[in-house]
């Protein structure tokens, strides 16, 4: 698998995700019809904190080192705790996010058990190098919606795509990376799994924001069809 040229796709959608309680990495999920507003995609736990609080959220583009501040009123947060999930809605503004989002996974369609995956963030080792991973599907968890990968998640990296490429279907997400379960059987620390939590909520969420633009568009055109009518009669 080609993966420099994946990355390279995947990289300018990727934001760093900087709160009072820790940082975190997202990704551009969605823009509504007219482009007033767009949402990133991320881990719940990396914002969970500041939504409770109504603490500001900090965006952080990694090539030009742009931000945003999101403050409580300049945000909603959209969230799944079954999921770990969370989508922020905000106002793009002048914050350089890509023109298009990277394409789901389709909501019915599974990566299968041995398949290579990848997933990148910002590591707390690192925290402002935007690092890539790899690791094949060890396991399917259908009763979370979740994927055991074998693979490494250091802080900061949750809430990062996971990507799979294919030359039939190209650049999917996958999902989103959740968190990291080491293996301590033996007292010790030793290599263990990353979980990624599966494409459900954003789906949900993508449709609810067509929906709402559906019922805008048709309410926009009944009025202007009952202006019409007024003006003749």
């Amino acid at each position: 698998m080609n993966w420099d040229r994946i990355v390279n796709k995947i990289k300018p959608h990727i934001v760093k995700i900087e709160t009072q309680a820790g940082d975190g990495t997202g990704f551009l999920l969605l823009y509504n019809e007219n482009r007033t507003f767009c949402g990133v995609a991320t881990a719940l736990h990396v914002v969970s904190h500041a939504d409770d609080w109504q603490q500001p959220i900090r965006l952080r583009d990694h090539s030009s080192s742009q931000t945003v501040l999101l403050e409580s009123n300049a945000r909603a947060i959209l969230t799944d705790w079954k999921t770990d999930s969370a989508v922020i809605l905000f106002n793009k503004g002048e914050f350089p996010l890509p023109a298009e989002p990277n394409t789901l996974l389709p909501s019915a369609s599974i990566i299968p058990v041995g398949v290579e995956v990848g997933w990148l963030g910002f590591p707390a080792v690192a925290p402002y190098d935007l690092c890539f991973f790899s690791g094949k599907v060890s396991a399917r968890q259908e009763s979370s919606n979740a994927y055991l990968i074998d693979g490494v998640a250091i802080n900061g990296v949750s809430g990062g795509p996971v990507i799979h490429g294919s030359t039939e279907d190209g650049v999917r997400i996958v999902g989103a990376v959740s968190a990291y379960h080491a293996n301590r059987a033996s007292g010790d620390a030793l290599p263990g799994l990353l979980i990624a939590q599966d494409v459900t909520h954003f789906h949900g969420v993508t449709g609810t924001i067509r929906s709402i633009d559906e019922a805008n568009r048709k309410k926009a055109e009944f009025e202007s069809g009952e202006l019409q009518t007024n003006i003749r009669n």
